[in-house]
């Protein structure tokens, strides 16, 4: 055997690499291996970076606060997402279509680890010049369940409603690796999801809608809030795909136009489909970071630098492939190395306090609160930054001095220096939340249905109270109208779906004994939000399960217990007919006269538990009863048989038009003053019957405001008070006219087609 000896300088161990180097340890261009090898002292000026920073310590001791974080303190980092974190074609030769199947998760930008910086530039790279013990990133080639993916937990495809599975992956990956001190290493976990969602949103724009998606991240976030200590999240808004389309429309460029999503590429600029597609891009700017910024282990960054994307174009104006995978979607290694850069700026610079989405829904001002990049321009060259010497910490909200570039809001006038500013001084436009209560009248079930297959869809987005789908002009809903007076309203519902959808928290089926638990939910959701400042309409109906369920529990099913529900009792359901006791006595039967009787007893058991004074001790609560359906007309048709367009399928619950006509009558009434409030809802077709506030009284009315010259009590509220308006609109005297002529009518007439249009104008 012939044995060859080089003699070499002697090489020092550092802490970085403390072992012998062999092939597979050391990089080889030639090889292709991406692994740990020395620093080159130039860097490479496309995929590589240089960072300048002299300090590059950590604390002096292990910080307890997320918000006095060092970059050097970072242990661990960690990804969740779909391709564009799995890195899919990032390594692709631009003629290799098929290469975009591979996962480059050693060059992802937010998580990989291949090289060093001098090569690859990636988040990973370079937290590790300040920490070179770093773990968690990715390595190589492979799948989410490779070892070397390591906790990169993106998976290709991946939508919002996959970050559950990911979070419990990823957290499962932590806890099992003895190279993590799960309860005290701080984490760095980027979170980047939601193009597949827009590419598949014009083919289920209800289960793809905005509202949607962050239901689906809020319950991932929500994950890793509950069970991982000592993490900061980036929560990454969703890239701009829109400026994709140039490539694909440009044919020299050769670009496999079927590899785009539809849903981008198929609208035509200035379509209707296109504007929805820009909407609900801007609409996914969502998520409050104060949400999870209970405890100082934990919290949550916006990274905006997507909101704006500048597509890289060449000298002849042609969009640049060059920062492109084959397909012209994904994103080549180019991109990455831009995106990492514009990552790390960020985590470094002052912090956007809140996402587009919460601006559109609470008024805030639209310009940026501080430094933070909102736009990605591709052909600008992006220096790394250092932290400042005086603040070196990744920023957070709380660590960020912040300050509003446009006034806040205008607060509630003052003027009257006394508790009238309150409740009963409430215009339409000082509304902030809308929230309801009930059962299947304000679920919305089969408010859509064409047939008996349909009636069981919850359209909770046309709902009379709480519906919010399109505009007052096609759809007629409380807070539509609420919307004329204050665009920024929030709570209310969208689209087809079950709870939870926006503040609506009905329950098909529910009575009044289910009302308590209703409420619970609401409270909890509201505390998301601003609870003690912003003025909240909550529409309470209930009472229809109850009564059509009276005769076979009478006990139970009482007046009085029906709005205590101290104590839990059993089910009144006994017959799952719908209302039997009263479609199955004769008319004019000792039955029939019984409920009769029945429904009087509620009104009035009703009207003394809302005007008895139990809720007049404070100034910042008010309960307002909405009496419109105590002796409401049967609607008819020509030959003087009952109009069946405004009944769904079933001819019990409401259609589309049915609810408009109830949105109409309710708000009618909060512009009446007690006492003196239309008991009757005339349902006939007529658009301009929607009432305006007067200018002698532009309040909603109460039974304060509702007394001529009434005066200021003399008890105080303090600010900080919740403020609710909640309007009780009861199920009076409709439930015997109106089922009995309707539901019998089922089986002589045909459903009519209305071809009449649901909104209102105003």
């Amino acid at each position: 055997m012939n044995i060859h000896i080089c003699f070499t300088e002697p090489v020092v161990l550092s802490q970085e690499k403390p072992f012998l180097r062999t092939q597979k340890n050391s990089y080889s261009p030639e090889l292709g291996i991406s692994q740990t090898e020395d620093p080159s002292p130039l860097p490479n000026t496309v995929m590589g970076s240089e960072l300048t920073c002299e300090d590059r310590s950590p604390s002096p001791s292990i910080p307890t606060s997320v918000h006095a974080l060092r970059p050097a303190d970072i242990k661990v980092v960690a990804a969740m997402g779909d391709s564009l974190t799995a890195a899919n074609g990032v390594g692709a030769a631009q003629n290799n279509l098929l290469g975009v199947l591979t996962q480059y998760r050693g060059l992802s930008w937010s998580i990989g680890g291949d090289e060093n910086l001098t090569t690859i530039t990636t988040l990973p790279n370079i937290l590790r010049e300040f920490n070179p013990s770093l773990t968690g990133y990715s390595l190589g080639k492979g799948s989410a369940n490779s070892l070397r993916s390591f906790l990169n937990q993106a998976v290709p495809g991946a939508k919002s409603d996959d970050m559950v599975t990911q979070a419990h992956a990823l957290i499962k990956r932590m806890k099992a690796d003895s190279r993590i001190d799960f309860q005290n290493d701080w984490k760095i976990i980027t979170v980047f999801i939601g193009g597949n969602d827009i590419c598949a949103h014009c083919s289920d724009t209800r289960y793809y809608s905005p509202d949607n998606i962050v239901k689906y991240i809020r319950e991932g976030l929500d994950i890793l809030h509950n069970e991982v200590p000592r993490a900061l999240v980036n929560l990454v808004e969703l890239l701009d795909i829109i400026p994709l389309r140039r490539l694909h429309q440009d044919p020299t460029l050769g670009c496999p136009t079927c590899m785009l999503c539809r849903c981008v590429l198929k609208p035509n600029d200035g379509s209707h489909e296109f504007q929805k597609l820009q909407e609900f891009n801007q609409a996914y700017q969502l998520v409050n970071s104060g949400r999870y910024d209970t405890h100082d282990n934990f919290t949550v960054v916006i990274q905006p630098f997507f909101r704006n994307v500048f597509l890289p174009v060449l000298e002849d104006g042609r969009p640049d492939r060059s920062y492109f995978s084959p397909d012209c979607f994904h994103l080549s290694q180019k991109a990455h190395t831009l995106m990492a850069r514009a990552l790390w700026n960020n985590l470094i610079f002052l912090i956007i306090v809140i996402s587009q989405h919460l601006i559109s829904q609470k008024g805030f001002p639209m310009e940026p609160l501080g430094n933070k990049t909102d736009s990605e321009d591709f052909t600008a060259g992006v220096p790394l930054k250092c932290p400042e010497k005086l603040s070196p910490y990744l920023r957070t909200y709380h660590n960020s001095n912040y300050t509003y570039n446009t006034p806040p809001p205008t607060p509630p006038p003052t003027t009257l220096r006394c508790c009238c500013i309150w409740a009963s001084r409430l215009r339409p436009g000082d509304f902030k939340v809308v929230a309801s209560l009930g059962d299947s009248l304000t679920a919305g079930l089969g408010a859509k249905a064409e047939n008996l297959l349909q009636l069981l869809d919850e359209e909770r987005g046309v709902a009379w109270s709480i519906g919010g789908d399109d505009t007052l002009e096609t759809v007629t809903t409380l807070p539509n109208i609420l919307k004329k007076f204050n665009p920024n309203v929030f709570g209310f519902s969208k689209g087809k779906s079950k709870r939870p959808n926006g503040l609506n928290m009905a329950v098909t089926g529910a009575k009044a004994s289910n009302i308590p638990a209703q409420v619970r939910d609401l409270i909890t959701a509201l505390k998301d939000m601003d609870f003690e400042k912003d003025w909240k309409l909550v529409t309470l109906f209930i009472g229809g399960n109850d009564l059509c369920q009276y005769c076979h529990d009478r006990v139970s099913c009482t007046f009085s217990c029906s709005y205590v529900h101290q104590q839990h009792f059993h089910d009144c359901v006994c017959d799952r007919n719908i209302c039997p006791c009263f479609l199955k006595p004769r008319e004019n039967s000792p039955e029939i006269n019984e409920m009769k009787k029945v429904n009087r007893d509620l009104q009035m058991e009703t009207e003394r538990l809302v005007y008895g004074g139990r809720y007049d001790g404070r100034q910042d609560f008010a309960v307002v009863l909405q009496p419109f359906f105590e002796n409401s007309a049967v609607a008819m048709v020509e030959d003087g048989t009952p109009d069946l367009t405004f009944f769904s399928v079933d001819c019990f619950h409401f259609s589309e038009r049915g609810h408009a006509e109830m949105a109409i009558a309710l708000w009618n009434n909060m512009l009446e003053p007690v006492g003196s409030k239309q008991n009757y809802n005339n349902f006939t077709y007529d658009r301009s019957k929607i009432h305006c506030p007067t200018k002698e009284h532009p309040f909603i009315f109460t039974q304060i405001n509702s007394v001529s010259g009434a005066d200021c009590p003399t008890d105080t509220i303090p600010a900080w008070a919740a403020a609710v308006l909640a309007v009780g609109g009861l199920i009076i005297g409709w439930i015997i006219t109106w089922i009995i002529f309707y539901y019998r009518e089922r089986k002589n007439r045909k459903r009519n087609k209305s071809t009449e249009m649901n909104g209102t104008k105003f």
